[in-house]
């Protein structure tokens, strides 16, 4: 009974130590450029608009996927300015969004548009923009 209590006790503690190397883990670390943020590869930029020095909205494609994402510049990179992405294929009826506070970039936002015109646009806090339709392919 004595040996079952001391196996119980060092199993907790395990689960513990475990429980606690997971809770204190640090997140994954922020891409370092669009291409990456988009999953690297063959991507590649097809197109870009600034926001004025605040930010710019990438538009990438791999040669089936197109890839939105709008990146902070510095010096505000880093900051909670709402920055914002969109993304619509010509036969759908609705857009992908992605935006919030973030630090750094909002996306990726990825549809297959073989065949297809994309919209595409972002937004960094109050000004906002989306292209017309194009990169029909």
């Amino acid at each position: 009974m004595h040996k079952l209590k001391r196996s119980t006790v060092v199993a907790l503690g395990m689960a513990a130590a475990l429980a606690a190397s997971v809770v204190t883990s640090t997140p994954a670390m922020a891409a370092s450029s669009p291409v990456e943020a988009c999953g690297g590869g063959s991507y590649h930029v097809i197109d870009s608009h600034a926001l004025g020095s605040y930010a710019t909205v990438y538009l990438l494609y791999n040669g089936s996927t197109n890839c939105v994402v709008t990146w902070k510049k510095a010096p505000y990179a880093g900051n909670t300015k709402r920055v914002d992405a969109n993304l619509t294929r010509s036969d759908l009826n609705y857009v992908k969004i992605d935006g919030g506070k973030f630090k750094y970039y909002a996306g990726p936002l990825k549809i297959s548009a073989a065949g297809k015109c994309v919209q595409w646009g972002g937004g960094y806090d109050l000004l906002n923009w989306t292209s017309g339709w194009g990169h029909c392919g």
